[in-house]
């Protein structure tokens, strides 16, 4: 699996031998850092605890703060970010399989700023890339890391390999868990995952979904004492997000919570936790008044 995710790495932070000279009007290729991308994994134990939700909308806070961002949707067969974003991609990342076919073919120029690549929908042939496969995807993927300052990754939830592969291949690894007992179970068995195959252990926490922030510091309480017990491996919580009506409205109508209502408590987090990833500040978000309201009067538990 280290050779793999070796190949990976170097697929999307564009590090590899390759050397690519076709130009587009509409990118600078010129750009990016020598050292490539920084590349950020989002993954999680379990579907529906806002994986794709976090990726696009923090993609979007990070584009605000100035960043230029890239999302790879890497949940192969889902085209979530597609949902999220309410757009549809015409081409997805196999059909750089194809001859004639190029990243500027399948780069999509997404709204609210963010760019992207469909992992497409029903694209099962992706869990068996031959060799050839991979190093021709390699070598069309390789500019991504010009193209971008922070590279998004958007993974399938679990342990399958394709998952596993991204995980292992990024610099860093966001995993998102909720406070229900079978998502942080799930989460474990990731971390657990991990611990055992990455080379440079570099994992976070986000906790989606809590009612307070005493809530999120219960679950990541649980599984950094977890984790080191067991695993002996430290893990940092980048930050957490609040239970807010907003995200599932927004769901429902496409449209990113960041965009449609910049003011809601969730849309503060992630811009809280964009702002840890680009200065390690320290997250510090409060519910207001509706939300100690809620607190006391227990009205969501």
């Amino acid at each position: 699996m280290g050779d793999q995710a070796q190949s990976l790495r170097q697929l999307v932070g564009g590090k590899t031998e390759y050397s690519v000279s076709r130009s587009s009007d509409n990118i600078n290729l010129q750009s990016g850092s020598l050292l490539g991308a920084r590349v950020i994994a989002v993954t999680s134990g379990k579907g529906g605890v806002g994986k794709t939700n976090l990726t696009v909308n923090m993609a979007i806070a990070l584009g605000m703060a100035g960043q230029r961002v890239l999302v790879l949707d890497a949940d192969l067969g889902m085209a979530n970010v597609d949902v999220i974003l309410g757009s549809r991609s015409k081409k997805h990342l196999l059909n750089l399989l194809e001859d004639g076919v190029e990243l500027e073919d399948v780069l999509m120029y997404g709204p609210y700023g963010v760019n992207y690549i469909s992992g497409g929908s029903g694209i099962e042939k992706a869990a068996d890339f031959t060799y050839e496969e991979r190093q021709r995807l390699m070598q069309k993927l390789s500019r991504c890391g010009q193209l971008a300052d922070i590279i998004l990754i958007d993974t399938g939830a679990g342990l399958g390999k394709n998952v596993m592969d991204f995980i292992l291949a990024a610099d860093e690894v966001l995993l998102v868990t909720t406070p229900e007992p079978t998502a942080l179970t799930d989460a474990y068995a990731v971390m657990k995952a991990y611990s055992m195959y990455a080379t440079q252990q570099n994992l976070r926490l986000v906790v989606n979904r809590v009612y307070d922030e005493a809530e999120s510091r219960e679950v990541v309480a649980k599984l950094q004492q977890t984790s080191e017990r067991f695993l002996n491996m430290p893990i940092d919580c980048l930050g957490y997000i609040f239970e807010d009506s907003a995200v599932m409205r927004s769901v429902r109508r496409q449209t990113p919570f960041l965009a449609a209502q910049p003011g809601s408590v969730a849309a503060r987090c992630i811009q809280a936790m964009a702002n840890s990833v680009l200065y390690g500040s320290r997250m510090k978000v409060k519910r207001g008044w509706k939300g100690f309201l809620r607190q006391i009067f227990d009205f969501s538990r």
